[in-house]
């Protein structure tokens, strides 16, 4: 099993939700900020979003008892509205995420490169969470 910055990790999601829902969901800060936390004890207090190619984003995340927190964020590399995203995290990996509409809604599929301190399943495991949180946030609110 590679476990370099060579190696790809997808997850992926079905949301009973239509493409421009879950596309304005997944953008805008007031919304990213309720779901993007991989598990129950930690949560987004913050976060910016200039969606645009060239654009950055931050997402700050944070243990919920303070002991722990970090900047999420990235330069965006390319943008098509309710289809396509890309971007590069600060430590260079790069990320995308396509959105593709389908009878029963959305399907969202993200790709990124795997970083070498983590487990390959530790890193699937927690952006599949993120990405479980987004599904349930954004069929509750659509």
């Amino acid at each position: 099993m590679k476990t370099t910055e060579e190696a790809m990790i997808t997850v992926q999601t079905e949301i009973n939700a239509p493409i421009d829902i879950v596309w304005k969901i997944w953008t805008t800060p007031e919304d990213i900020v309720k779901w993007y936390y991989a598990s129950d004890n930690w949560h987004t207090p913050s976060a910016e979003n200039d969606l645009q190619e060239g654009g950055i984003f931050n997402f700050r995340m944070e243990a919920k008892d303070g002991s722990l927190g970090f900047n999420f964020e990235g330069v965006y590399q390319k943008v098509i509205v309710n289809q396509f995203i890309e971007y590069v995290i600060d430590d260079c990996r790069v990320v995308s995420i396509a959105f593709t509409s389908n009878d029963d809604g959305t399907k969202v599929v993200e790709t990124f490169e795997a970083e070498s301190i983590h487990l390959i399943a530790q890193q699937r495991d927690g952006w599949q969470a993120i990405l479980d949180n987004f599904k349930k946030y954004t069929e509750s609110n659509k």
